[in-house]
């Protein structure tokens, strides 16, 4: 029996994943579950495995072809058996399957004032047209390499790479040093979310003194009994998930059909590697305990930063948490990974003098930065969120019993 290799969907808005690099070449012999081939999403370069055992045959991309999600790009096959000969649909099904099998939520309407999007008048992938309008290139002056004559984020790109048609080209002083395939992916990524999303931004600061005692306590007893080390993102990931259950509209993500509530926590967390950021995702984290969350968020670093990330490594985030207290930075705001409705930003922890009981006092504190998608959140809702967690890291025994 043959089973396809297909382009995998790993988040809501990815319509393409482009193909870096074949591990394994025509005619040869694949085990399930070893890493088959590596391709760059809107998110990061990740690694897929192999579906089954049998001989990888009927190879129909090659390293640097821009795919539709849930198209067959090869097959495995039994030893002597020929790959099955198909038409592409007009339309992947397996996008929409995969998502309605995963997806654990509901959605709000929007209110009947929303806009509607006009249907694209040219045959443009939503990626391209995205990036045609954040790079001001002419779309009628892009060359089309995409199956049946579409336009691809590739193209869009190769368009507003080329030099002027015509004129002396322009001395500029200084050298171009091009972004690596993940640094490319975050300007997209981040300059997308900063023109479509509306931000805003509420800060608080917090006293973090229990949230210390309760690390030091418990340290030592998680350490040696799993071999993991606890860090305050861990601690800041188990206390979050749990708080967002009582703010799904943090929790959330923006859809053309409305707001996505989701009923659990797939908490994403920034994590920095050689060229970039990429979020790695612990998943169901608001009932994963503190030493499974530590594991989780151990083993999808280590992966990050060996660049062998795993389609479910970075797929399904409902919220964020980037941590730069570690580069001892005292306060910052982080941009919204869409189509997820909110990301906090945490600080460094510090020793300051402050206010008790109208006397001046030495204590730790942190300052958190929450950014919103307004669409989805207003500013009470975010203002209501940091309290419970100021309140959570005041008392962290409280919820992570």
């Amino acid at each position: 029996m043959a089973f396809s290799v297909v382009m995998p969907a790993l988040e809501m808005a990815q319509e393409t994943g482009k193909l870096i690099a074949w591990r394994k070449q025509e005619g040869d012999r694949v085990t399930k579950g070893e890493p088959l081939l590596e391709i760059e999403t809107d998110k990061a370069v990740v690694e897929v495995e192999a579906p089954a055992d049998g001989i990888l045959a009927g190879i129909k991309a090659v390293a640097g072809d821009d795919i539709p999600v849930g198209q067959t790009i090869a097959w495995i096959v039994a030893p002597g058996e020929a790959p099955p000969v198909e038409s592409e649909p007009a339309v992947p099904a397996a996008r929409a399957g995969s998502h309605a099998k995963t997806e654990s939520s509901h959605v709000v309407a929007p209110p009947a004032s929303a806009p509607v999007q006009t249907p694209p008048s040219a045959k443009i992938s939503p990626k391209a047209r995205r990036l045609a309008k954040e790079l001001g290139v002419d779309l009628a002056k892009v060359r089309a390499s995409g199956p049946g004559g579409e336009i691809l984020a590739s193209d869009v790109q190769a368009a507003a790479s080329a030099p002027p048609a015509s004129g002396a080209p322009e001395k500029k002083s200084g050298s171009i040093e091009a972004p690596s395939s993940l640094g490319r992916i975050m300007a997209e990524r981040t300059t997308q979310s900063w023109t479509t999303v509306p931000h805003f931004f509420v800060s608080r600061e917090i006293e973090a003194t229990a949230l210390n005692e309760y690390r030091e306590r418990v340290v030592g007893e998680i350490e040696n009994e799993h071999q993991v080390r606890i860090t305050h993102t861990d601690l800041l990931v188990a206390l979050a998930a749990r708080v967002l259950f009582k703010h799904p509209r943090l929790n959330a993500s923006w859809s053309a059909e409305g707001i996505r509530l989701h009923d659990h926590v797939n908490m994403g967390i920034a994590i920095a590697v050689e060229d970039g950021v990429v979020a790695a995702v612990v998943h169901n984290a608001h009932s994963a305990s503190l030493a499974e969350i530590a594991i989780q968020r151990r083993d999808v670093a280590e992966r990050a930063r060996a660049g062998k990330l795993r389609p479910a490594d970075i797929a399904d985030a409902t919220f964020t948490i980037s941590n730069l207290g570690m580069y001892q930075v005292d306060q910052f705001s982080a941009i919204i990974t869409p189509p997820q409705a909110a990301i906090l930003a945490v600080g460094t922890i510090a020793d300051r003098v402050v206010a008790v009981q109208g006397q001046p006092a030495v204590r730790s504190m942190m300052m958190l930065t929450v950014s919103c998608d307004h669409r989805v959140a207003d500013g009470a809702r975010a203002a209501r969120f940091l309290s419970d967690l100021a309140e959570a890291i005041r008392e962290p025994a409280k919820i992570l019993k």
